[in-house]
């Protein structure tokens, strides 16, 4: 039986990497309304509105507050340019 597929996640602002490592699942404030990427996910590019970045991994649950940025998912990777921290 393959592996559980991840998702390398990285979290960036102009001031330093909020976060870089392997998750389940992320799910992103999106202008348009929040959604979800998991492994295998469509790449995409999106902008974010402010609002909570939430990861999970192995069923523990973080969150990180932006104030906006843009996301791309291509891969299994997933790169949240934040252009600040709430």
């Amino acid at each position: 039986m393959p592996g559980k597929h991840r998702i390398s996640l990285e979290v960036i602002t102009p001031e330093k990497v909020l976060f870089k490592g392997d998750v389940d699942m992320v799910e992103l404030p999106g202008t348009n309304g929040r959604f979800q990427v998991l492994p295998d996910h469509a790449s995409l590019v999106s902008s974010l509105s402010a609002g909570e970045v939430l990861m999970e991994s192995d069923k523990k649950k973080n969150t990180l507050s932006i104030q906006d940025g843009f996301v791309e998912v291509k891969d299994n990777k997933v790169v949240v340019l934040a252009g600040s921290m709430q």
